[in-house]
């Protein structure tokens, strides 16, 4: 089980009162949520997850701290509908810990990871149609080169497509290690030493499989709808494209108009709704770097309703 990543700074920057409403959109094994529920005693928490591990696991660790908490099984795109019908429109906290896609990255059975020999799938929902096994037998040359410069900043993104559509000719790719391969005889044996070649195209293909670029675009509008003034959003990135979308979406709703910005006191009704708590990307301490690895590539931002 991982430590969570950058837990007292972004504990402190949601700035919890005792009678916050919170949400915790990536539960995990509640190592953020603990921290919450214990600094809302007469407030509530509300955390969303899809595995079934994690919610057993973190209804037991909550239970022992607080019962002003409901977990509640279901991806973070459809909170605010599923709020709606629990009758809470607005809240004075929200977290996402987008490095906790939940333990289903690390199980061989669901294809997530290139150690594992397992089918390829990739679904966090697993009524979704979509599979990387779909994606790497049917998606043209060009559909999986993009992706994989795209969303797996890939170099050798032309050579790995290439080289997929030649060995599906003759037969479907059908594991992780088949497609592991695939993916290692398309990179420069220079280039495997740096780093695992297939960690890139399996981040890509997660991405597409789940949608989750898209799903954390339209996610963090409606959390956006939904803060109370004073409310804070805190939001933990792992890669640069998921770190690009909340830069900009916090860049965008925080913007001064040119003219205002010449203003020695800028009126009230001038300002912008949001005002940003993190001028640049909060990285992990030293300290935090020294016992946990996952630290090194976190960025924390943190964005505040103002009016």
């Amino acid at each position: 089980m991982h430590e969570s990543v950058l837990l007292n700074e972004t504990i402190e920057s949601l700035n919890l009162k005792d009678n916050s409403i919170v949400v915790d959109m990536t539960l995990g094994f509640a190592g953020h949520s603990s921290q919450i529920l214990k600094r809302i005693k007469n407030g509530y928490l509300f955390a969303f997850d899809q595995d079934e591990e994690a919610l057993k696991f973190s209804k037991e660790k909550l239970s022992k701290i607080s019962d002003n908490f409901q977990i509640i099984d279901s991806n973070f795109v459809y909170a605010k509908e599923k709020l709606k019908e629990l009758g809470v429109e607005k809240v004075d906290g929200i977290l996402y810990d987008l490095g906790v896609s939940s333990p289903q990255l690390d199980e061989d059975y669901r294809g997530f990871s290139y150690r594992f020999d397992a089918p390829l799938d990739m679904r966090m929902d697993q009524d979704n149609k979509l599979t990387a096994k779909i994606i790497v037998n049917t998606y043209s040359y060009d559909k999986l080169k993009k992706i994989f410069k795209e969303y797996g900043e890939s170099k050798f993104s032309s050579n790995i497509a290439r080289n997929i559509v030649k060995y599906r000719e003759s037969k479907e790719i059908d594991s992780t290690l088949e497609l592991v391969d695939i993916i290692k005889s398309s990179v420069p044996y220079k280039e495997r030493l740096k780093k695992h070649p297939a960690k890139q195209i399996f981040q890509a293909l997660r991405i597409e499989v789940n949608d989750e670029l898209n799903v954390l675009k339209k996610s963090l509008d409606d959390s956006l709808s939904m803060l109370n003034v004073g409310g804070r959003i805190a939001v933990i990135t792992f890669h640069s494209l998921e770190d690009k979308i909340v830069k900009h979406k916090f860049l965008e709703v925080t913007k001064i108009d040119e003219i205002s910005k010449g203003l020695p006191n800028i009126p009230l009704d001038k300002l912008p709704d949001y005002k940003l708590i993190t001028k640049k990307g909060i990285k992990a301490s030293k300290n935090e770097l020294d016992f946990n690895n996952r630290a090194h590539s976190a960025t924390l931002r943190v964005i505040e309703k103002i009016k």
